[in-house]
Formats: structure tokens, C-alpha cells, sequence
């Protein structure tokens, strides 16, 4: 391997995105068990785990430097970006209708006024 080789170093910085992403990730599944409340929860499956993604695609895209596969890499990051802030809302605002969200950790409630929850609890604790 020869470090004036343009192709060595972008393999190397493939491997050093890919190992970032593949933390960022580890980090936002631990954070999804250790996390008290599901908004917390809904914040740590979220955006450590978007980026890990998009580290862990930008590394392969750097190894892999052909345009079709470039492409289909792109297509996973598109989707990605559009559905994880879609179920994020949807997610945290099922539980707050359900009552599973913990009034004593939020800063500001900006829903209460605005949308009534239901009466009966749902979901898990």
C-alpha cells in the first residue's frame, strides 16, 4: 500500500467513517434501552442512528466508487432522511395522546392546550 496512492487513502477514510457510523449506531441502541422516558428514547433511535447511517453509507461510497452503487446508496439515505423524522413525530405523538409521556421532564408543553388525550392509557410503560 502506498500512501501517494489516491485510492489507499480513500479506502482509508472509508474505514474510519465506517467504524464511526458503526459507533454512532451502538450508541443510539444503548441509548434506546438505557433511556428513561419514550421521548428520549425517541430522540436516541433517531439522530446518532441517522448519522451512524450516513457515516457508515458516505465510508462504503468512498470504498466502493462506482456510480450505480453511489446511486443506490443515495436512493437509502433519501429514505432514510424522509421516513426516521416521520415515525419519530408519529411515534412521540401517539404516546403523548396516550399518556405515556413524563410530565415532569418536560421543559415546555406546547401540546396540552392544544391536543387531548386519550382516556384510557396505551402502549407500554
Amino acid at each position: 500500500m502506498s500512501w501517494t496512492d489516491p485510492a489507499a487513502w480513500a479506502d482509508l477514510a472509508a474505514g474510519v467513517l465506517m467504524v464511526l457510523g458503526a459507533l454512532l449506531s451502538l450508541v443510539a441502541a444503548i441509548g434506546v434501552l438505557r433511556f428513561p422516558d419514550v421521548l428520549t428514547r425517541m430522540h436516541s433511535a433517531t439522530k446518532p442512528q441517522v448519522l451512524g447511517l450516513l457515516l457508515v453509507v458516505l465510508g462504503l461510497a468512498l470504498r466502493l466508487r462506482d456510480p450505480s452503487s453511489i446511486a443506490v446508496l443515495g436512493l437509502v439515505v433519501l429514505f432514510q432522511m424522509t421516513t426516521a423524522p416521520v415515525a419519530s413525530h408519529m411515534i412521540g405523538r401517539a404516546a403523548f395522546r396516550a399518556g405515556q409521556v413524563r410530565d415532569d421532564l418536560l421543559v415546555t408543553d406546547e401540546l396540552s392546550d392544544r391536543l387531548p388525550r386519550l382516556d384510557e392509557p396505551r402502549g407500554a410503560p
